[in-house]
């Protein structure tokens, strides 16, 4: 017997189809529960360092399903039960006081303003700005020196001084600063949110010989748009004191592109030409002052001497809007408790408009040869309630202040019917002068421009009104650096229309 073992054969086994596909089902599936668990485990927080790839990060845990998300959302929220349809004037009358008080809560009891301003200073040579402060100061008393019109050409350029207030204020040492959260001055360029331009137009207009100025002018137009900075914006980003409609006037289109800080804004053409001015890019600020300041003491003991209905000094002929002037003495002049007088300069015509408005419930303050006078913002600073007759007019720090708190709005058409005015004036309840007398005395510190400049004065509210316009000013700088020159995509945004007055609304 060949071998001496038992011998076993090889044993096959035959699996069923059956079998084979189950097997490879459940690989599949392994695999997939595997890359899913895997996919779903608990999101890093999004947050990328230096030192990683900023290209490599997780996804944190959200529906990024449109289909997804749609169906979660309808199958757990339920719409709401409908509201009423019934909003009515008084609804809305509501609501504006409610957005009013809650408006002026956060602006006096919580004030909290974004991070400050950055702004370079322009250091011009001194025949820009040093120069014309010392010949103005060496000056200023020479009160023979007087406009075509007969107004003192001093205290024009006094009433139009923002840009030394704002210049002062940003050239201040720090330490002495109480702007230092709203705006700071930094001294690279390349720090700068806007520059600002530290040129005396309105001294070199009026205190200058004609030539002498317009070649000023040209000088200042090179010396600032020959810089880096307004080169790369093309001067978007750029701060313009021009607040008297005539100061540099022969060469300002060249820089329209600037922020300008204006008076108001003429829709006549006789002051600013189409595509120049627009509230979208540039600011109104208020005059300042001819009177002096009337403060709480001053408050409480004028308001029972305010015997005079209404009061008006000032030019009784001026032209453009301004003619209005005229038509109203006509209207008014005979009326009783009406006080209009003509204007006078110096301290006495000072003094007279001073007493007649501590005297006075409500100022006529009409439009002059622009929309805006000096008149208006002396009457605030008074305690005097202004009525406002001047359909264009744009007023200062509207974003902020609600000037029908403090003031009677009343359109031309109105104002010239015979007797509506007065008979509107006289319809005004106490308690209604009380609140608005009450508002005066709260809104009335925004008007005053100081060194320092104090918080909320007015060149603190300046700077918070151009700071809601810097995103804007940065998207038209790209826009401008990456757009096509003379392509159709070019953006413009003069959507400034005429204001149209009406009389205030009294419940």
């Amino acid at each position: 017997m060949a071998g001496g073992g038992r011998q076993y054969p090889l044993k096959t086994t035959t699996r069923s189809p059956i079998f084979i596909f189950t097997l490879a089902f459940l690989a599949l599936f392994l695999l997939y529960f595997i890359f899913s668990s895997h996919s779903s485990q608990p999101p890093v927080p999004l947050t990328i360092h230096p030192s990683q790839n900023p290209t490599t990060f997780n996804l944190p845990k959200a529906d990024y399903s449109f289909v997804v998300s749609l169906e979660k959302f309808l199958t757990t929220k339920s719409p709401p039960p409908p509201e009423p349809d019934d909003t009515d004037l008084q609804d809305v009358s509501n609501l504006d006081d409610s957005v009013w008080i809650a408006e002026t809560r956060r602006l006096y009891d919580h004030p909290s303003p974004p991070p400050p301003l950055r702004v370079y200073v322009y250091q011009m040579p001194s025949r820009f700005t040093y120069d014309l402060l010392w010949l103005f100061r060496n000056t200023y008393r020479d009160t023979s020196n007087l406009t075509s019109n007969g107004s003192p050409v001093h205290r024009l350029i006094e009433q139009h001084s923002i840009d030394y207030w704002l210049w002062a204020d940003l050239i201040a040492p720090q330490s002495e600063r109480l702007l230092r959260n709203v705006v700071v001055r930094v001294h690279r360029q390349e720090e700068a949110d806007l520059f600002y331009i530290p040129f005396f137009t309105t001294i070199s207009f009026f205190l200058l010989e004609k030539q002498h100025c317009k070649a000023l002018y040209r000088e200042a137009l090179k010396w600032v748009t020959d810089q880096p900075a307004w080169k790369r914006s093309e001067g978007r980003d750029h701060i313009l004191p021009v607040h008297h409609p005539w100061s540099f006037k022969s060469v300002r289109r060249y820089m329209k592109n600037a922020i300008w800080l204006l008076p108001d804004m003429d829709s006549t053409g006789n002051w600013y030409k189409p595509g120049q001015v627009y509230l979208e890019k540039d600011l109104i600020l208020p005059y300042v002052p001819n009177v002096d300041f009337c403060d709480s003491k001053c408050f409480s003991e004028t308001q029972s001497k305010r015997t005079t209905l209404l009061f008006f000094r000032g030019r009784l002929k001026r032209n453009a809007g301004g003619k209005i002037r005229a038509k109203l003495v006509t209207e008014l002049s005979s009326a009783e408790g009406v006080v209009i007088e003509e204007g006078t300069a110096g301290e006495g015509g000072k003094a007279a408009a001073q007493s007649g408005m501590r005297k006075s419930v409500y100022c006529l303050s009409p439009a002059g040869d622009t929309p805006s006078s000096a008149r208006l913002f002396d009457a605030i600073v008074s305690g005097c309630i202004p009525v406002i007759v001047s359909d264009e007019l744009e007023l200062p720090f509207e974003g902020i202040l609600d000037y029908r708190k403090i003031a009677l709005l009343v359109s031309s058409a109105d104002a010239l019917q015979p007797g509506w005015l007065i008979s509107f004036l006289r319809s005004i309840s106490p308690s209604q002068v009380r609140e608005f007398q009450s508002n005066l005395a709260k809104y009335s510190r925004h008007f005053l421009y100081s060194h320092p400049a104090q918080p909320l004065g007015a060149e603190d509210l300046a700077w918070r009104m151009i700071a809601g316009k810097l995103v804007n000013i940065k998207l038209h700088i790209r826009r401008s650096q990456r757009v096509v020159k003379d392509s159709r995509s070019l953006c413009t945004c003069e959507c400034r229309r005429p204001n149209i007055t009406m009389p205030s609304s009294l419940a």
